[in-house]
């Protein structure tokens, strides 16, 4: 039997998932086949509705060799291991006279612990464990939220938090999950042969595809330690969110809290002296963090420095008695001293990583509301641990429908540590950059309006104008409005001035959930939905109730944002343009992302305004319209309006 060609594969998997063959899907699908024949590296670009699942599924699943496929958000995960890979999966076994298998794969702690479960929880403050579900009231929230899970227990088969729903807690779910370094491990747990992350492990083993998230491929990649199986073509999709994660696993923090609690699980399980060190310094760090102001720190202060040497040698201290010490009167003393050994060692790893100030990190001073002040350590840079730990060994398709930003890929290609395309040399990376386009006519289905006539937005201060802009925007077109702005605080006073003006709904981020505010959303076409940056990708709302999107100003990086001004400084020392590089970049990719809210299928038509003149004025506008779907351009306030007015009318004309 001849081997089936790869449109033919294609067509009968977008056929038994009900889409509608793509020009821009094929061409992907070709390219994603050809870098993976070649064992090379390709960056795609594949707008909105363009099938780019399928587009890579389809050729990874012919290619034959195990494929691992990580995405930044969970909507992803389940859409591709619910609905894209069963569906292509059945399409393409007749073809392929095999059954690819595939399987989800998260971090151990997205995964019920059946000994937290039964045995209890390590408690900080005195011996051995207390029985959560006792000590929390049956009437509380967190008391019916430990009884469901319990219950969910005998029912569930993967034990994944995501499976459970309604969701509980977050402090719910902390009673009865453990992290990887506070596990037992399953040789020495009483419930290792149920585990359900070991399962989830031995089914990832044998599939064919394995589903994981980008902070997991982070871990796998930095900590050496390998969690996901070998892999022969690793796929990347939302890349444009991968330097953003890695920097995430990579970033360490101390806090006082965090010390203290860190004592607390040692202190009864090591000899006095040692347990006297530690808490000795962790008074000291305390007292210097009283002191802390939130900013980077280019040289780490004196009193800091001291503070974080006496930590390290305590925790050094602590970790060396933890091993040799055995304490019969404490119950389950394996699980307590895991965790106790699990918290002093990521105090000891933070302190010593400061103390040693690598010309490769960037340390600073933060302070939260509830929290207090902490210090926190990220790396400068992830390109060069991304060149080196991700395109080795492997072939990768890095794919997004925003990865062209100004024009070309080499922006973001320098963020993953790749040369500029085209680029020779025997130690860099090959990669191709390809655009497959989208199915969309963006200049007939959208307009980019530019309020250029407005007041320039100041670091802080009300902005009238803009207020008043946005009011008329939103009138024009009858509500429908999805408002992005550029930080919570935005957010609340635009929703709280348009309450008290218009007659439309308002809601706003942090008032329902994420999910309930999109469902509502989506169900009425006058209600508006206001939120900041977080909202920017998990928007999908086709049709009429998105006519309009707002963004407030142009979404660079806060000027105090100490890791971003740290890079910026760091690209002008190398003789780059740091503000284009790094500023730039990340306003741009943000403002693709806002932009890309609008059209979300065929029919649709709107309005992306940005209530900010420089994105017309400022020399870098061009760059960043560069970047943005290729909307109908206007400054023409009085265009805005009757365009949104006319959508407005269509859309009540057919019912909507």
């Amino acid at each position: 039997m001849t081997k089936p060609s790869l449109p033919e594969l294609l067509h009968a998997a977008v056929t038994a998932v009900g889409g509608t063959e793509r020009p821009g899907q094929a061409a992907m699908a070709e390219a994603v086949a050809e870098a993976v024949d070649d064992q090379s590296h390709l960056l795609v670009q594949a707008g909105t509705g363009t099938g780019k699942s399928l587009g890579y599924l389809v050729p990874a699943l012919a290619h034959g060799e195990r494929v691992v496929v990580a995405t930044a958000t969970l909507a992803l995960q389940r859409q591709l291991v619910e609905r894209d890979l069963p569906r292509t999966v059945d399409a393409l076994h007749p073809l392929l006279r095999r059954r690819p298998q595939f399987a989800m794969l998260k971090g151990r702690s997205n995964y019920l612990c059946l000994h937290r479960l039964h045995e209890g929880v390590p408690q900080d403050e005195e011996e051995g464990l207390f029985d959560q579900f006792e000590a929390a009231a049956p009437s509380s929230k967190l008391g019916q939220d430990l009884l469901r899970l319990r219950d969910w227990s005998d029912e569930t088969e993967s034990g994944d938090r995501d499976d459970l729903t309604p969701g509980v807690s977050d402090r719910a779910w902390a009673q009865v999950s453990v992290s990887s370094r506070e596990c037992l491990g399953a040789s020495k747990c009483a419930y290792g042969a149920e585990c359900f992350a070991e399962l989830a492990r031995e089914r990832a083993k044998l599939a064919d595809v394995v589903v994981t998230n980008h902070a997991l491929l982070a871990i796998d990649a930095i900590e050496g330690a390998p969690v996901l199986p070998q892999h022969e073509v690793l796929i990347v999709d939302e890349a444009h969110e991968l330097v953003s994660r890695v920097t995430g696993v990579a970033t360490g923090e101390l806090t006082p809290g965090q010390v203290n609690r860190a004592v607390r699980r040692a202190a009864k399980l090591v000899n006095e002296k040692a347990a006297d060190a530690l808490q000795t310094a962790s008074e000291g760090f305390e007292r210097v963090m009283e002191l802390a102001l939130p900013g980077r720190l280019e040289e780490v202060p004196e009193d800091l420095g001291y503070a974080l040497l006496a930590l390290r040698d305590a925790a050094r201290t602590v970790v060396s008695a933890l091993g040799a010490t055995r304490d019969k009167s404490v119950q389950d003393e394996d699980v307590v001293r895991k965790q106790a050994l699990a918290s002093v060692e990521t105090i000891h790893g933070v302190a010593e990583r400061i103390t040693q100030g690598s010309e490769y990190d960037v340390v600073w001073y933060e302070r939260h509301d509830r929290f207090g002040a902490s210090v926190r350590v990220a790396p400068l840079s992830v390109s060069g641990l991304l060149r080196e730990k991700l395109f080795a060994e492997r072939s990768v398709v890095l794919t997004s429908a925003t990865l062209k930003l100004g024009g070309d890929f080499n922006g973001v290609g320098a963020s993953l540590g790749l040369a500029p395309e085209g680029t020779a040399g025997d130690d860099l990376p090959q990669w191709k950059g390809l655009d497959v386009g989208s199915p969309f006519d963006y200049p007939k289905q959208g307009i980019l309006y530019v309020a250029r006539h407005l007041a320039t937005p100041g670091r802080e201060g009300s902005r009238t104008d803009m207020l008043d802009e946005l009011a008329e925007l939103v009138e024009a077109a009858g509500g429908r409005t999805l408002g992005l702005f550029s930080s919570m605080r935005a957010a609340q006073a635009a929703a709280e001035e348009l309450r008290g003006r218009l007659d439309k709904p308002i809601l706003l981020q942090g008032e329902e959930t994420l999910g309930e505010l999109i469902k509502n959303f989506a169900a009425d076409p006058e209600t508006c939905l206001f939120g900041t940056l977080s909202l920017w990708q998990g928007v999908d709302v086709p049709g009429a109730s998105c006519q309009l999107v707002v963004m407030d100003r142009i979404p660079f990086p806060r000027p105090d944002d100490p890791l971003m001004s740290a890079r910026q400084k760091a690209v002008e020392e190398a003789g780059g343009n740091g503000f284009m590089a790094v500023a730039a970049t990340h306003a741009a990719l943000l403002m693709a992302q806002g932009a890309g809210r609008l059209v979300r299928a065929t029919g649709d038509k709107g309005v992306v305004a940005v209530l900010d003149p420089r994105l017309a004025n400022a020399r870098y506008g061009s760059y960043l319209r560069a970047s943005l779907p290729d909307f109908w351009y206007t400054t023409d306030r009085n265009q805005a309006r009757r365009s949104l007015a006319a959508i407005d009318s269509a859309a009540k004309a057919d019912g909507r």
